[in-house]
């Protein structure tokens, strides 16, 4: 092979054109390499320290460095402004850089990226559109809800009181508090108490704390676990995981004290099962590089999660766009590839053919060594006995040097963080002692680290790395024997005749004799509660469950005549939460005590992997007994006449909740909501009403011989569960009217446009059972019922079949007569719109009241004041009124305003929109219009008022703007907020760019904003506020 051509020295290059570099540069980088690190800190040291032991490697330039990389073979410090990105490039094609990585946030977020791609070099880390998952919190909550990541629940703010009311009226402790901008790792509080949270959001919000990284407040959920780093290498499509990291954020021992930006941290964090780290992998690094690609901002560099791992599963904290400080410190030294070949196999696309490995024998121990006051004020140019940093280092430690200088040949303190001791050992304990032992060695005035890094882990227990348990797969055997302690009491309390067993044994033993039986048949049966489960895990209400899946099962041995006997369960979830579990098997254990069977046993199955974090899935298993001639139904004995007589159920039972479920997301709602049928419930609460057991009152009626049939209405409905009763020659006919639906049947058919017909074969429409006798015996039967206060009517009667099996009369009129639409408008409102140019607002709002039957409002008048515009057309194809008053025809501004009022007012409009109308309107025709006037404004206000708001959102640098659909006041854009959207605002933008991108959002939010005036739903008060009436 020939020679690789050399390249002149000096600044020659900056004159070669950007094309002819482009092909040079790889002709550069097939002999040893050139790497340029940006930053000054600890991980940019332990990069670079990476970086020197590739083969492939000739040199290693940091940007500023430190007094550590200073010292470092084949590194050079270099003074270069991480904000003039020009320099750096120039500096790159001086010395034929081929690789630059980027360690610090900000310039990422502000399109180093970006720019160094642009000029033909190599850049490891993500570009501008990418990085806002660390530069804006709120546009990463966003981001992790739309592609469904775990994460906490939560919400965003710009006004204090707003999210001060969030804090206390929050059903969840809404205790974290964080600023959306970038604020060097220390934007974040996590309170103690609402008073905390609340004085956080005054501080970021009102004080300005952080700036203008706090001009958008996050209000988070408080979740409880361990805390854990994870961070990946990624290419764009694919990544490769690093071992999980445990940082230690807090300044004080026994993690107290102040948040830093890091105390220490250990890594590979043993207590970590291999299920959570294939969730993490899966369902957040890969789902979250997927979503980026998605969205066309395609993730190149390292992508960090900051997790918690709850008892519901790993949840993210927060994502970062670069390598974690000081978890990276801890990771390199376990790494056996070669970082800069990783590196650029992500920066060219081809990660699979670069995986890194690394070690899986070994743990990694750093401690942070900091200046004191830090993370306040601090004192810089303490010296630093490079005598304590030999000793450290004859102990096998590694120093990473973070906040140092070197000058007049002495080491300084040049920062809060000064630097890092790590230490690495097969023995996680041995590990922590060695790195205690070399921090204590290293002195300077005021110095200060914790003495407890790897508390939470080791706790005077010894950790191998190569010693496995059935707990580190995920399993918690000790978990599940607590369990068993726990729900034998509730078993015992279940106890009935019969019953010859407690838990623990191999089977279940049940004396049929001992119950009195003479000529017993047994017949047993089995159910789930399907996704009935969902609802309740995110409300977090397990209570109740139970007794669903006793009810489902008992309630079918009873069409057979059964008394239950015994009753077992099946409880299966991905990591066991004895708490939770205990409260699930309670609800079971209260079910069979209501049913009359005993709990005599069942199968705890914890299985990571199979199952998503505290997930869980049950099954029951029923057994009952019946004498041999009561066995129901006696279908030969049914006949023509025969009535029908319902028992109500509670509500939903527990069939049909994946089309609940649907209901539910399709308006909108969140389960934590108040109940739109105004119990005072939650709309949660409300769905998951236990399911009615009718043992008690059903099965001493069966004994009195007098009932042909009972029919559980399970999943099927009623159209589906009935002809199982019956002969094929025989029907069904029933009258919804008999009967009062529960009104949440009308509530889930009206907002989801059921049918009727889809109503009666996915739901019980408010009858959980069925008995069919004779009309004779039907007012004794009723009777009976009524005694124990419960309430039944002759719902229907059997008939000879015709076409169908079951026909039920009403059902559209019952449903709609169980819950009502609050008829807030007697009929559809009509609008005026007022515009001055292109009308696409105005188009949005005609394609919504035109293609929206159940639409609210129709717009009848459309007034420009300028005559020929797009806006008057759309009106005119759309079949709609349209005017032109020119403002310039009318001597003033009140002559022309009630000219506008007279023809709102003959046109008998009800609302008016201005939708892009160039004209201020004078108080006296705002006042007319008080309430019934809305307009829309591109920013979230109150910020960024009055014209020209996009100029003003780039100026000011924030990171979210949006539109806002408010009610039209005397003060310019000061109305009461109806519907408000955001959007990201990306470095770079343009007044243009950002325009088109609020537009997108208007079209959605105005349209929706009209919606809820037209319906009476938000309405005006005299005192300027909103009052609300969701329905």
């Amino acid at each position: 092979m020939g020679s690789v051509p050399q390249l002149p020295d000096g600044p020659l290059l900056q004159s070669v054109p950007l094309e002819i570099f482009r092909k040079i540069l790889p002709l550069c980088t097939r002999s040893m390499a050139t790497v340029l690190v940006l930053g000054s800190g600890g991980r940019e040291h332990a990069l670079s320290w990476k970086l020197t032991q590739s083969t492939l490697v000739k040199q290693v330039f940091v940007a500023p460095g430190n007094a550590g990389t200073q010292i470092q073979p084949k590194t050079t410090n270099v003074a270069l402004d991480l904000k003039n990105f020009q320099e750096i490039s120039d500096f790159c094609k001086e010395k034929y850089v081929s690789l630059v990585i980027v360690g610090p946030e900000d310039p990422l977020a502000s399109g180093i990226s970006d720019f160094m791609i642009n000029q033909g070099i190599p850049c490891f880390g993500p570009r501008a559109q990418a990085a806002e998952i660390e530069a804006s919190k709120d546009f990463a909550k966003q981001f992790m809800v739309r592609h469904n990541i775990p994460t906490a629940r939560y919400q965003s703010f710009t006004e204090s009181d707003a999210a001060i009311k969030y804090i206390k009226e929050s059903p969840f402790p809404a205790l974290v508090v964080k600023a959306s901008g970038l604020a060097a790792g220390k934007g974040v509080v996590v309170a103690k108490t609402q008073d905390e949270a609340c004085q956080a959001v005054k501080d970021i919000l009102c004080n300005k704390t952080f700036g203008k990284a706090g001009d958008v407040v996050i209000v988070e959920e408080m979740l409880y676990g361990e805390e854990v780093s994870c961070l990946a290498f990624c290419d764009g499509t694919n990544i490769a995981l690093m071992p999980a990291a445990q940082d230690h954020k807090q300044l004080l021992d026994g993690d107290t004290g102040t948040n830093t930006g890091g105390m220490g941290a250990v890594c590979p964090y043993p207590l970590i099962s291999e299920a959570d780290l294939e969730t993490i992998k899966k369902e957040i690094l890969q789902k979250a590089v997927d979503g980026m690609k998605s969205e066309g901002r395609p993730y190149v560099g390292v992508l960090y999660a900051g997790l918690m791992l709850t008892k519901q599963g790993p949840k993210v904290l927060e994502f970062n766009c670069r390598f974690g400080d000081p978890e990276t410190q801890s990771i390199l030294p376990l790494m056996k590839s070669d970082l800069y070949s990783v590196c650029k196999a992500c920066v060219e696309g081809r990660l699979p053919s670069c995986m890194p490995e690394f070690y899986r024998d070994k743990f990694v121990v750093g401690v942070v060594k900091v200046s004191g006051g830090y993370p306040g004020s601090y004192k810089k140019n303490m010296e630093i006995s490079t005598r304590g940093i030999e000793a450290a280092k004859n102990l096998g430690n590694i120093i990473f040097h973070a906040g140092t200088t070197m000058k007049d040949g002495k080491l300084l303190t040049n920062g809060g963080r000064v630097l890092a001791v790590m230490a690495t050992n097969s023995d996680l304990s041995k590990a922590c002692d060695e790195a205690q032992k070399g921090a204590s060695f290293i002195q300077f005035t005021d110095s200060y680290h914790r003495s407890d890094i790897g508390f939470r882990i080791s706790n005077k227990k010894t950790y191998s790395s190569t010693s496995l348990s059935y707990k580190d797969s995920g399993v918690d055997i000790d978990a599940g024997n607590s369990l068993v302690k726990v729900i034998k009491p509730l078993a015992e309390a279940s106890k009935r005749q019969g019953c010859m067993s407690s838990l623990g044994g191999f089977g279940a033993l049940f004396d049929l004799k001992a119950s009195g039986y003479k000529d017993p048949v047994l017949v047993s049966g089995t159910d789930g509660v399907g996704t009935k489960l969902k609802i309740a895990q995110e409300i977090g209400n397990h209570s109740t469950i139970g007794k669903d899946l006793v009810a489902m099962c008992v309630n079918d041995i009873l069409a057979h005549g059964a008394e239950p006997l015994f009753f077992l369960d099946y409880f299966a979830t991905g990591h066991l939460d004895v708490t939770m579990a205990a409260e699930v098997i309670s609800g079971i254990a209260e079910g069979c005590k209501e049913a009359g069977c005993s709990l005599v046993g069942g199968e705890t199955a914890e299985m990571p992997g199979m199952y998503k974090g505290g997930e869980y899935d049950l099954a029951g298993f029923a057994v009952g007994a019946v004498e041999r001639d009561q066995i129901l139904p006696k279908v030969k004995d049914i006949q023509k006449g025969d009535v029908l007589i319902g028992l109500l159920s509670s509500g939903i039972h527990s069939n049909g909740f994946s089309l609940v479920r649907k209901v539910v997301e399709k308006t909108g709602l969140t389960y934590d909501m108040p109940s739109p049928l105004g119990t005072g419930k939650s709309l949660g609460e409300e769905l998951i009403v236990p399911t009615r057991i009718y043992v008690k009152q059903v099965l001493p009626l069966l004994r009195l011989g007098k009932v042909k049939a009972f029919c559980h209405i399970t999943g099927g409905g009623l159209v589906e569960n009935l002809p199982r009763i019956l002969s094929d020659n025989l029907a069904a006919r029933l009258d919804a009217l008999k009967w009062e639906v529960p009104p949440v049947f009308g509530w889930l058919s009206y907002k989801g446009n059921i049918a009727a017909r889809e109503m009666l074969r996915t739901f019980n429409c408010g009858i959980g059972g069925v008995l069919i006798v004779e009309q004779s015996h039907a007012n004794t039967i009723i009777d009976e019922l009524s005694k124990e206060g419960n309430k039944a009517s002759i719902i229907g009667e059997v008939t000879t079949t015709d076409e169908e099996n079951v026909v039920v009369d009403n059902l559209s009129q019952a449903l709609s007569k169980s819950w009502k639409c609050p008829q807030r408008n007697i009929r559809k409102k009509k609008v005026g719109v007022l515009i001055s140019g292109s009308g696409t607002n105005l188009q949005a709002l005609i394609d919504h009241t035109t293609d929206n039957n159940n639409s609210s409002a129709e717009i009848t008048l459309v007034i420009s004041n300028k005559a020929g515009v797009m806006g008057l057309e759309r009106a005119q194809k759309a079949g709609i009124e349209t005017m032109v008053i020119n403002h310039k025809d009318y001597g003033d501004r009140e002559k022309f305003d009630d000219a506008l009022h007279k023809a709102l007012t003959e046109a008998e409009v009800d609302i008016v929109c201005l939708a892009g109308f160039m004209r201020i309107l004078t108080g006296g025709f705002v006042n007319k219009w008080n309430g019934r006037m809305l307009n829309i404004h591109p920013s979230l206000l109150p910020s960024f008022k009055g014209h020209n708001p996009h100029e003003q959102v780039i100026e000011t640098n924030v990171r979210i703007s949006g539109c806002t659909v408010h009610f039209v006041a005397e003060e310019v854009d000061a109305g009461a907020i109806i519907v408000q959207e955001s959007v990201p605002v990306y470095p770079g933008d343009s007044v243009t760019s950002l325009a088109n991108r609020v537009k997108s959002v208007e079209h959605e939010a105005f349209p929706r904003a009209l919606e809820l005036v037209a319906s009476e739903q938000a309405i005006l008060q005299e005192d300027g506020s909103v009052t609300w009436q969701l329905a």
